[in-house]
C-alpha cells in the first residue's frame, strides 16, 4: 500500500477532517505496524514509498507525523466517526 496523495505533515487540530477519514487504512496500519513493533524505517517505505535511507528526515517526519495523527484518533478523533450522540 504506496500512498501517492498523503501530505507530509496530516492536518492537526481537534476535530476529524476530511483527509482523516480517506486515510483511515494508512492510519490502522501504522497502528499495527507500532504495536508489533515493526521498524519504522520498514513501514515507512511500505506505507509512503519513501526511503529512510535516501530521504532520512523526511522519513522520520512523515512517519512520526502520521503515526502521531492515528494514535489521536485512537483517543479522540474516532467519537466523530460514530456519528451523533443520542441523548
Amino acid at each position: 500500500m504506496i500512498k501517492e496523495d498523503f501530505l507530509d505533515q496530516p492536518p492537526g487540530g481537534a476535530a476529524l477532517t476530511a483527509y482523516d477519514q480517506a486515510h483511515l487504512r494508512l492510519y490502522l496500519r501504522l497502528l499495527d505496524a507500532d504495536a508489533e513493533g515493526a521498524d519504522w524505517k520498514e513501514v515507512v517505505e511500505v506505507l509512503f514509498g519513501i526511503c529512510a535511507k535516501t530521504e532520512p528526515e523526511r522519513a522520520a517526519r512523515v512517519h512520526t507525523a502520521h503515526l502521531a495523527r492515528a494514535k489521536w484518533m485512537t483517543e479522540n478523533g474516532f467519537s466523530e466517526l460514530l456519528g451523533p450522540r443520542l441523548h
